[in-house]
């Protein structure tokens, strides 16, 4: 697994009158936190991530001369930019149970376009229960080898043996359909008849 680092700064000002261009406030709570320390992240280095490795990435926290794992566990974007404005840090140990939400990822889908199928999907994640060293940033399935009607289940996703999805095991997170046509039928201009 690679090695993620954020870090992180302190921070003391009053709740609600963080300002500081090129940051993103946030907070770290969890394990071997005894209370939630308030602190900022480098704006550039925490989208990276984010985009990199989803928005429930492993992360190792640098705060002061201390480093601790964990994982992200909400991102607050602004509704109009889709900027980061908050992000909230859990810090676990590498041996902590706990429940995600684990986005899917569906790859192959130009290989069904050229086959005039489509991919339908029904759920883009899946709630998964293990330990946190055993977590995914995402779960990757191939489509391109599937036939009209094939479905996506459980199945499909190639999860450690030791991570149990806290779903019923015949959820369909996707279907391949025939592929929808954008095309609207031409309409002619019919004339009325005139009488002679």
């Amino acid at each position: 697994m690679e090695e993620i680092v954020l870090q992180a700064i302190e921070r003391n000002e009053q709740p609600g009158r963080f300002k500081e261009s090129g940051f993103v406030p946030g907070v770290l709570y969890g394990d071997s936190v005894t209370l939630a320390t308030s602190v900022k992240f480098d704006a550039l280095a925490l989208k990276k991530v984010i985009t990199n490795h989803g928005s429930n990435a492993k992360v190792w926290i640098k705060l002061n001369d201390s480093k601790k794992f964990g994982f992200i566990k909400a991102v607050q974007k602004h509704p109009l930019t889709g900027n980061i404005i908050h992000v909230d840090v859990q810090i676990v140990s590498k041996e902590h149970e706990l429940k995600l939400q684990i986005p899917i990822v569906f790859k192959g889908e130009d290989d069904l376009k050229q086959n005039l199928l489509q991919l339908h999907v029904n759920k883009s994640e899946i709630t998964v229960l293990g330990k946190m060293d055993l977590m995914l940033d995402a779960i990757y399935v191939d489509v391109s080898e599937k036939k009209l009607g094939d479905t996506i289940t459980v199945s499909d996703f190639n999860l450690d043996k030791q991570l149990k999805v806290n779903e019923k095991e015949d959820v369909i997170y996707a279907t391949i359909i025939n592929q929808k046509t954008t095309e609207e039928p031409i309409e002619t201009e019919t004339k009325p008849e005139t009488k002679a």
